[in-house]
């Protein structure tokens, strides 16, 4: 998934300037000094559009569009396993530890800012905690039989049973209160 976050137009120049354009020659040397700004979990991805000529100026300047794409990474360093419709009741209703399960779906981007907070947790919590996530639109039956009317929608289950839920995208700290209450 990937979004046009903006559309940058960078004059060029051939190697000989003229001074009949100024305005130009001061633009280059500006944007020369610049650079794209590094975004951590982010992939930046420069596309160069064909050369036009600008009307207004002689055939030697030659005017560049560029299109900026970001994508985001995967940064979860713990990948949660799945859980589905099929494998509900031995992984989740049937675990001898309590369950953390996060109802999400991948167009949804609150549930993809849970992920790597799930992670953790996952890690925080291992040995005394099974942390799972269920995609609601691949497994719509699970998610119908519990409620799930939002998400992210995370659920803490022991011995086979809803303990507690929590709705939307929250703090660490938030879940942390949750779950230790069944740990």
């Amino acid at each position: 998934m990937a979004t046009v976050l903006e559309s940058v137009i960078v004059p060029r120049c051939s190697s000989s300037r003229s001074t009949s354009s100024p305005s130009i020659i001061s633009s280059i040397s500006t944007l020369k000094t610049r650079s794209i700004p590094q975004f951590n979990g982010l992939k930046i991805q420069l596309q160069s559009s064909n050369h036009t000529f600008m009307s207004s100026f002689t055939s030697r300047n030659t005017r560049r569009g560029c299109r900026i794409v970001c994508e985001a990474q995967d940064t979860t360093a713990t990948e949660v396993p799945s859980v589905t419709d099929q494998t509900w009741e031995s992984l989740v209703l049937k675990a001898d530890l309590p369950v953390l399960v996060e109802f999400w779906a991948p167009w949804c981007g609150p549930c993809r800012m849970m992920h790597p907070v799930i992670g953790e947790l996952s890690k925080l919590y291992a040995g005394k905690l099974n942390c799972y996530k269920l995609d609601t639109d691949e497994s719509p039956n699970t998610a119908s039989q519990y409620g799930i009317r939002s998400i992210p929608t995370v659920m803490i289950f022991k011995n086979g049973e809803k303990k507690d839920a929590v709705i939307g995208a929250v703090p660490k700290t938030t879940l942390i209160t949750s779950i230790d209450k069944f740990v």
